[in-house]
């Protein structure tokens, strides 16, 4: 009798110990999660895992991360952790997410339709991560382009707020290159619709015929077969 009381009574000690073991696995699990999803981030990032609720998860062989639907690797968010087996389950662990560095603003009140120069913007340092998505982290990307929509000052800058130049206007007699296996045709067309570098420009060509092309930085159209 003495002999079950007294392992009844280890197990029930050692128990707290074995859940508070299973738990470090999972905060673990998360946290090399986000370290690896966030690793090709701009900025210092620091990773703070919260704590789990408190319940007696059981034994799991294999552990997998994963980001809910509707949540971010930013600011306050929360990480999945499920069990592949032999028990499935799964857990939320709360995560807060500070990534600090360098971030675009205005420096002044700027038009929809504006030309960005140098003297437009500054550079910021601070909370990336509670700065909306896509914000723009380094001016040269911004330089040059131009404003969908106005901005007031002091205003982050977003990557779709920018319009890149166009290198193509409607109308405009364009060269266009057509390049194939063992071959490179030039041939001139008209634009009939604007594009920036990297956009598909629709052409007419001298014979009638409507092709389609990739613009370039000199304002040629290239075609590949």
């Amino acid at each position: 009798m003495f002999t079950r009381f007294f392992f009844l009574a280890l197990a029930l000690t050692l128990s707290p110990w074995l859940f508070s073991a299973e738990d470090e696995l999972v905060l673990d699990t998360a946290e090399r999660y986000v370290r690896l999803q966030t690793q090709g981030l701009p900025g210092k990032i620091k990773i703070t895992m919260g704590k789990l609720d408190v319940r007696r998860l059981p034994a799991c062989s294999a552990l997998e991360a994963f980001l809910p639907p509707g949540t971010r690797l930013s600011g306050r968010t929360h990480i999945g952790v499920r069990c592949l087996g032999p028990n499935i389950w799964s857990v939320l662990v709360p995560a807060q997410i500070a990534v600090t560095g360098n971030y675009v603003t205005t420096v002044r009140a700027l038009s929809a339709g504006q030309t960005l120069r140098a003297q437009d913007l500054a550079t910021l340092s601070g909370d990336i991560s509670s700065l909306p998505t896509g914000v723009v982290v380094n001016p040269a990307n911004a330089i040059g382009k131009t404003l969908r929509n106005s901005l007031g000052a002091g205003q982050p800058l977003r990557s779709d707020q920018l319009l890149a130049p166009r290198v193509i206007r409607q109308g405009q007699t364009v060269r266009v290159i057509s390049n194939g296996q063992g071959f490179s045709v030039s041939s001139e067309g008209k634009a009939i619709n604007n594009a920036a570098a990297g956009e598909v420009a629709q052409i007419r060509m001298n014979t009638g015929q409507t092709v389609n092309g990739i613009a370039q930085n000199d304002g040629s159209v290239e075609i590949s077969f």
